[in-house]
């Protein structure tokens, strides 16, 4: 390397780079990113472990996301439905049902704190892509019932919007219940680390990928119910390229610094198929 391209690499490297430096964004990317971020804002909504309700949570509603009607299938092939549940600041996601099409299954019971002042919770239908973003199918406002929160358990199919207009892209069946007593959740805190305290897993049946939280919406018995003293989260693993990787890519560029390979290398996260595109970028 010669000593201009050194002094230029001086300048333009000026700290740690980025975990997707020189990724190239596909639609799968940004949907796992999306993802993500709603991973986060979840852990972030249950990292509070407490015996009781904070003061602005009136107490806990049950919603199981039974089943849907739709009126039109909008895929190429059969669609693959999910839906996700906004209460509040709270959301939910229900698993993928692959090849669900105009009647898809989720049978889903999720449990979430309801503020003070929400009324309603927001519902939206998504057809999973796997080449484009998911598509927006169908979506609700549905008012809690006043019964519901007297402690009734209330089972009715709700009116969807969508494409074919207001109230007529099909129906949903909901159950829903309310309690004032609270249940524990083993939650560990939430950290900036990205990838700490989530697991990624694989809807089965399709090739959606999901970010979630490792005990996310598991209750656990009441005798088993406990705070953590102390949980540390896990330390994230720089991956590096092997001393024989380093040896070989060194050799198709001859003229780049093997310390700058190794540092490309990590930025890619030990990906050795990464960092030779990544190297071919930088010397085009």
């Amino acid at each position: 390397m010669t000593t201009e391209r050194v002094e230029r690499w001086k300048k333009a490297v000026i700290g740690p780079l980025a975990p997707d430096f020189l990724r190239l964004q596909t639609p799968q990317d940004i949907q796992e990113a999306v993802d993500r971020q709603t991973c986060l804002a979840l852990s972030q909504q249950q990292q509070i472990i407490q015996s009781g309700f904070a003061p602005n949570i009136m107490g806990r509603l049950s919603i199981t996301v039974v089943q849907a009607k739709l009126v039109k299938n909008y895929g190429l092939s059969r669609m693959d439905p999910y839906v996700r549940l906004r209460v509040g600041h709270f959301i939910y996601e229900t698993q993928t049902d692959p090849n669900g099409a105009r009647n898809p299954r989720f049978d889903r019971t999720i449990h979430t704190q309801l503020p003070h002042g929400v009324k309603s919770l927001s519902l939206e239908i998504y057809d999973e892509c796997q080449f484009t973003m998911d598509e927006l199918i169908a979506w609700a406002e549905i008012k809690i019932p006043d019964a519901v929160l007297k402690g009734e358990t209330v089972d009715e199919w709700y009116c969807l919007s969508g494409k074919q207009g207001e109230a007529l892209e099909g129906q949903i069946h909901l159950v829903m219940s309310f309690s004032t007593t609270p249940v524990a959740y083993n939650i560990q805190p939430y950290s900036q680390t990205p990838g700490a305290n989530m697991v990624m897993v694989p809807n089965v049946g399709s090739g959606r990928q999901v970010f979630v939280h490792p005990q996310q919406m598991h209750p656990i018995p009441q005798q088993q119910q406990q705070v953590p003293v102390s949980v540390q989260p896990p330390v994230p693993v720089v991956r590096e390229l092997s001393d024989v990787d380093v040896q070989q890519i060194s050799e198709m560029f001859p003229n780049i610094d093997t310390e700058v390979i190794k540092s490309v290398g990590e930025a890619n996260r030990g990906n050795r198929e990464a960092t030779v595109n990544s190297l071919l970028s930088m010397t085009n």
